[in-house]
């Protein structure tokens, strides 16, 4: 984890957020606190360096409760998000989209949220979390790009901030799967974060590929050299 993070600011610069690694344990990180109905505010802090700890006693939100896999789907849940948010036609269309997902329950009480850097090993880790700006984020997806010449190498889907954050990476951790995942495109959550960041989650067994290629991929090349001195303030901004 140090070498990754020497290398995360060489590529990106200082002024760029150190992404978050987040996994179930039987042990608490942090002092289990309440949080905002809204999680994602809560889990942008820790790039802050301060872990966070989620369990069923403070998540509050019913879609919370289902994407981080302490509880199941609440009846309300359907109408909620089709009715209510209009982000699905019709309540088929929700129910349909949650079976798919293949979300089983926790069986660790707790979900911690720790900054990369505040770890020794990825032990217990589902997935790996970037807050970024267009341009970091462009940087990404060309280190997943890197090896995977897979169409889904880098995709996004319909989903809640939660869920592109944790559900999506956890699902895909647990299948040995080798998609990233673009998200926090809910216009419900995007309030909580910088209005010019997605976020970029990567199953642990993926980011484990990815740490042996980051060298060689376009990060340290020069094309992405431009990027990151417009990331770091060093050329101007094309208006």
């Amino acid at each position: 984890m140090q070498k990754f993070t020497t290398l995360f600011h060489e590529a990106f610069g200082e002024k760029t957020p150190l992404p978050i690694a987040f996994g179930y344990s039987g042990k608490a990180a942090a002092n289990v606190k309440q949080i905002p109905r809204c999680m994602i505010g809560a889990i942008r802090k820790v790039c802050g360096g301060e872990p966070l700890t989620l369990s069923a006693n403070n998540v509050l939100c019913g879609g919370g409760g289902l994407y981080t896999a302490f509880a199941p789907m609440q009846e309300r849940i359907p109408a909620f998000v089709s009715e209510t948010e209009h982000y699905k036609q019709n309540k088929e269309q929700v129910k349909d989209y949650v079976d798919r997902l293949g979300i089983r329950m926790s069986k660790k009480p707790y979900l911690n949220f720790i900054r990369i850097d505040k770890l020794e090993n990825l032990d217990e880790i589902e997935g790996v979390v970037f807050f970024a700006t267009p341009d970091v984020l462009s940087g990404l997806c060309s280190w997943a790009f890197y090896d995977n010449n897979a169409d889904d190498a880098v995709c996004t889907r319909f989903a809640s901030g939660c869920c592109s954050i944790v559900t999506f990476a956890a699902t895909e951790n647990a299948r040995g799967g080798r998609s990233c995942f673009i998200g926090m495109l809910d216009p419900s959550a995007r309030p909580l974060i910088p209005c010019n960041e997605l976020t970029f989650a990567i199953p642990a067994c993926r980011f484990k590929e990815m740490l042996l290629t980051m060298e060689q991929s376009a990060l340290f090349q020069k094309a992405y050299s431009i990027v990151r001195k417009r990331i770091n303030g060093e050329i101007q901004q094309n208006k």
